[in-house]
């Protein structure tokens, strides 16, 4: 899965000079290294501080995209500890601060730590690629509707030419990680988490994504002969009820999961101290806010809670 983080070329600088794109600057050299250089090409100049770990988790992020951007950006880092008359004369007022040049002037700014989502729409802007963020975003629609539709290999495939594009796109990856998913390649989905950074991890998407397989990993190990006869025998026997929603949504059939989870509340809101309305709300953040079945499964939720 390497496609998910740009080729082995890009990472090593390869033949776009790689060397030159990332470098250290300080106030002397300032003028030259950003202010000249931004003339050929846009700057990206974080201002950070070694005694900040945030900082250390934002040069990463930023020395990724810079490497996938092949070229059409440089990078320069000023430490704020060596540099402080820079920094108040570029008015950073705390760091991590990232600084947009163009053509000799900042022209954007972000402060603290971006997700994947808001560094990649400012690089993007930065670049003149808007057209190219249209383009993903439709392609990442496309793959969408591939995997609800149950074309897990049309999906995937889209998935992947994004990542060729755009390198560590966050919905691109979760979508890599439901097509595994979708076809039972639990401990493939896994494998990739487990390579992503960790506040990559955060982003929605993929959070997402990780609530959808902590809770499919419940149902992977349920006896659903057992329980549908258990169920047979007694309506009200919840239990059983929730161990087949639980193995219904390990196999990706989260309708089922989501009604046999609503009949529970309607029969008894009371049962396991309210459990199948917190596993009902676990399963709509996991799908998150677009999903029909989890949209549909909230309305019938409010309904039986109002009465």
């Amino acid at each position: 899965m390497d496609f998910l983080f740009g080729d082995g070329a890009a990472a090593k600088g390869g033949a776009t000079g790689g060397q030159d794109m990332i470098k250290a600057s300080n106030t002397q050299d300032f003028m030259r290294d950003v202010i000249d250089a931004s003339m050929s090409a846009p700057v990206v100049v974080q201002f950070w501080s070694p005694r900040s770990a945030q900082c250390k988790q934002v040069t990463t992020m930023l020395e990724r995209a810079i490497r996938a951007a092949n070229g059409r950006i440089r990078m320069v880092t000023i430490n704020v500890d060596e540099n402080p008359q820079l920094a108040q004369q570029m008015q950073v007022r705390s760091v991590p601060a990232i600084f947009a040049i163009k053509d000799g002037r900042p022209v954007d700014m972000l402060a603290g730590v971006p997700t994947e989502q808001d560094l990649q729409a400012f690089l993007g802007a930065l670049t003149n690629d808007a057209r190219m963020l249209a383009q993903i975003e439709a392609m990442l629609a496309t793959a969408r509707q591939a995997l609800v539709d149950g074309d897990v290999a049309q999906a995937i495939g889209i998935y992947q030419q994004i990542l060729q594009a755009a390198p560590g796109n966050p919905g691109a990856i979760a979508g890599i990680l439901r097509c595994n998913m979708a076809a039972g390649r639990f401990d493939q989905a896994q494998a990739i988490l487990a390579k992503l950074p960790d506040e990559m991890k955060k982003n929605p998407e993929i959070a997402a994504v990780i609530a959808t397989l902590e809770l499919a990993a419940e149902g992977t190990d349920i006896d659903v002969p057992l329980a549908i006869a258990a169920l047979a025998a007694n309506p009200d026997d919840h239990e059983a009820r929730f161990n087949l929603a639980m193995a219904a949504y390990a196999q990706g059939d989260s309708a089922t999961a989501i009604k046999e989870l609503l009949e529970i509340v309607g029969r008894d809101r009371t049962w396991n101290e309210d459990g199948a309305r917190k596993r009902l709300l676990r399963i709509f953040e996991a799908l998150g806010p677009t999903d029909p079945d989890a949209k549909s499964g909230r309305r019938m939720l409010q309904m039986m809670l109002m009465v």
